[in-house]
């Protein structure tokens, strides 16, 4: 009797019919169309299929966690470094590594969250000037960098927000410039 709660029993046995949802729309469909999927992108609305730019979602995922990823990564070289110059003289083999380890990976933490919420504001920014001017170009980029290091230095008064909204606008149009750059020289 438990032999015949095996699933490859219930398909050989002649006792037990298995439903079938689509047994009554008698579709002569092969059923290796459900796997030739398309290779073009698909848009809900037709609108948007005309531009050729991220949406605001996966700006904020991209931009976030490429920053995230890359603090953690300069964060972590940099506390690996800082254990290194912090060795003691008799310090064991179990105590470097775990030195190495404890201060690679808060640093690597510390500077992913930071540069990582720098990200997320850049792309909230970058996102919020391409739906005003519906243009997606360097000076979106670099008003989003500018406004970004404004924001992200507001709070240490005027003067500061000014210098890092500035280097922030710097900073965006030479990455996207860099981008154009490599884009038309090197052949991928």
């Amino acid at each position: 009797m438990m032999a015949n709660n095996r699933g490859s029993d219930r398909e050989t046995d002649p006792n037990i019919r298995l439903y079938n949802p689509y047994q009554d729309l008698n579709l002569q469909v092969p059923i290796t169309n459900l796997y030739k999927l398309p290779t073009s992108p698909e848009f809900l609305f037709a609108e948007e299929s005309v531009y050729q730019r991220r949406s605001w979602g996966e700006n904020v995922t991209f931009y976030t966690g490429s920053a995230y990823l890359g603090g953690s990564v300069s964060g972590a070289a940099f506390g690996l470094f800082s254990a290194l110059r912090n060795f003691e003289p008799g310090d064991s083999l179990k105590l470097k590594i775990n030195r190495i380890l404890n201060t690679s990976g808060h640093t690597g933490r510390s500077w992913g969250n930071r540069i990582g919420v720098v990200g997320l504001i850049y792309a909230g920014m970058e996102s919020g000037v391409v739906a005003a001017t519906d243009r997606d170009d360097v000076w979106s980029s670099v008003a989003a960098g500018l406004a970004t290091g404004a924001v992200c230095r507001a709070a240490r008064g005027v003067r500061s927000a000014a210098v890092a909204g500035a280097l922030g606008g710097l900073a965006a149009g030479a990455v996207v410039a860099g981008k154009q750059v490599l884009k038309r020289y090197v052949p991928i």
